[in-house]
């Protein structure tokens, strides 16, 4: 696996002085940007319809009659659809009803119905009826006409089955459905699983996603200065961001000197001192809703870094490659665990909550985690191809004044990985053995 250090002068297809030019973009002059969220080399209607087959797929061979779709992620991996995200990811009051087969049926927020009805994938939309139920104190009364209209959709649609699927929502309305003579299962973990494996497209996305993210992280780089507070950098950040076609950012990692340990402070008004390290997250939804999710660790100049910094640093690489270099499909993530680079004693306390973890429209399935957590938090499984994870690594020793955060996204082929995120790393820190 080749490793990539920051060069400047670079000629590749990749430009850091002008951000970026996407390799994948069908653009002879190279100079594509990318300013939508729906680039022209991605298909996006057989992007729907392989997610949709997929889940459905998964809902036959359960035996669901039908789903019913809470999660804005879920919602938009089934449909392709989206409205006020962020307002939705608190109120569970726009669903969608998703049968084996046949049309799907929006419960959309009012006047606002003309959003998802160019997609092929919704066939109707109707006014939700838990629409500021929640906000209204009114739960206990929507909760009924919410489950009558459900079971007769169901009765309608679902082949024959009661048995139907819930990612998210009050239990209020779960009891009603139950009531209505409905079989009511949780399956927000099923459906994770069923989003494990990407499908070309998705790649594409994921690429896509990863592009505008490492552009924005280009511009913080260049933004580090004696003075710079966290905050006019994590704008700068998500600036770029937007700027790139991309939707939001999940996090507000950023931080530097002493708030870069422990690690997951989030950006605050502190300003960078020379000689103090920067640490970011990108944690980003960018193309279609997919993810991007690496992480880097800078240095505010001038002057060259100290032997500890770089000791905290190399490190933090040496794990990183490691554990990107022992994945192949089909090991086991409890293999992965204990085959994962051996974290020195006095930087275990301090770890990273994970050794990797999914990739698709946010941090997703598998999680994997250390040997020593394994029994509290690991879950069997197979790494398959089509898979996308991100390699996390954190090294800071409690009590210490800095700690290094650096990340890569991969995606599991047939024969190894592919590596998604190629920004370079930090030549200063690394003394050229790379």
């Amino acid at each position: 696996m080749s490793i990539v250090v920051f060069d400047p002068d670079s000629t590749d297809d990749v430009d850091w002085r002008d951000r970026m030019r996407h390799p994948m973009a069908d653009d002879p002059a190279g100079g594509m940007f990318l300013s939508d969220t729906e680039p022209s080399f991605i298909d996006a209607p057989k992007l729907r319809a392989e997610r949709l087959n997929k889940l459905r797929r998964w809902m036959k061979e359960a035996g669901f009659g039908a789903v019913l779709l809470f999660d804005p992620y879920n919602q938009r991996y089934a449909t392709g659809s989206r409205n006020m995200h962020g307002y939705f990811l608190r109120n569970s009051s726009r669903y969608f009803f998703v049968p084996h087969e046949g049309p799907i049926t929006l419960f959309e927020y009012p006047q606002t119905y003309h959003l998802s009805l160019s997609l092929e994938t919704v066939d109707e939309a109707r006014p939700s009826k838990l629409v500021w139920s929640s906000v209204s104190g009114a739960d206990e009364e929507t909760a009924g006409p919410f489950a009558s209209e459900i079971a007769e959709l169901m009765r309608e649609r679902g082949g024959g089955s009661l048995k139907i699927g819930m990612d998210r929502c009050s239990h209020l309305q779960a009891l009603e459905l139950e009531k209505a003579g409905l079989e009511v299962h949780d399956i927000m973990g099923d459906i994770l699983w069923v989003r494990a494996v990407k499908t070309p497209e998705e790649v594409k996305c994921l690429q896509a996603s990863m592009a505008g993210a490492e552009a924005a992280v280009a511009a913080v780089r260049e933004a580090i200065k004696p003075g710079v507070s966290e905050n006019e950098l994590f704008a700068v950040m998500y600036h770029e961001v937007i700027r790139q076609g991309g939707e939001f950012i999940e996090t507000r990692l950023i931080n530097s000197g002493q708030r870069t340990n422990p690690w997951f402070n989030e950006a605050s008004g502190r300003k960078v001192r020379p000689g103090e390290l920067v640490a970011l997250d990108t944690d980003t939804i960018g193309c279609y809703g997919y993810y991007s999710d690496f992480s880097r660790t800078f240095r505010c100049g001038p002057g060259s870094p100290t032997k500890y910094q770089k000791e905290l640093y190399r490190m933090a690489w040496d794990q990183v490659q490691y554990n990107m270099d022992i994945l192949r499909p089909g090991m086991e993530f409890r293999e992965i665990a204990e085959k994962a680079w051996k974290i020195p004693d006095r930087f275990v306390e301090n770890r990273y909550t994970s050794v990797m973890h999914g990739v698709g429209m946010h941090g997703e399935t598998p999680f994997i985690a250390h040997s020593m957590d394994y029994d509290t938090y690991g879950r069997d499984g197979i790494l398959e191809p089509g898979m996308v994870v991100s390699v996390e690594s954190y090294i800071g020793e409690k009590g210490g004044n800095e700690g290094v955060k650096l990340e890569d996204e991969v995606l599991i082929t047939d024969t190894g990985i592919e590596l998604l995120s190629r920004f370079p790393y930090e030549e200063e820190f690394l003394d050229g053995h790379v």
